[in-house]
């Protein structure tokens, strides 16, 4: 069982987005060979997610991504199951970055997407050793490819 939500909290419509997010989110489950797991993804706007920043992180502005992971705390599963936690991404953000990057904002969905999975995941990027690892991974999950830690 490889399961997770997308939920769309905003006024946005983002079917097409939310279409290849799942793709995305089903090709980095297989990429990372995980089985049994579950999480949710969540969209909201600047503001719901400057809340979270403000309130879990002592951060007092917007962020794109912002991860709670559950493994962090408590590696048990429950039936059999991981649950991973749950990735909020900021729409608004996501738009902006999408213009700056100059690419779609699906892409940069994805993109965000990705990068929260791996954070539930416990990968990191604090330390540059780290970042190499996680963004590496990033990037060939985006690309289709298979990563090596050579």
């Amino acid at each position: 069982m490889k399961k997770f939500n997308i939920y769309n909290e905003t006024d946005e419509n983002l079917k097409k987005e939310i279409f290849y997010i799942r793709k995305i989110l089903k090709h980095a489950i297989k990429y990372e060979n995980l089985d049994k797991v579950y999480f949710n993804l969540i969209i909201v706007d600047n503001d719901y997610i400057h809340n979270l920043n403000k309130e879990y992180r002592k951060i007092d502005r917007e962020t794109d991504v912002i991860t709670f992971a559950l493994e962090d705390y408590d590696k048990k599963s429950y039936n059999n199951i991981r649950v991973l936690g749950d990735i909020y991404i900021s729409i608004d953000r996501a738009k902006i970055q999408a213009i700056e990057y100059g690419h779609s904002l699906t892409r940069e969905l994805c993109f965000l997407s990705v990068h929260g999975l791996l954070h539930l995941l416990g990968y990191d990027h604090m330390k540059k050793s780290d970042e190499e690892i996680m963004f590496k991974k990033q990037e060939m999950i985006l690309d289709g490819k298979k990563f090596s830690k050579r």
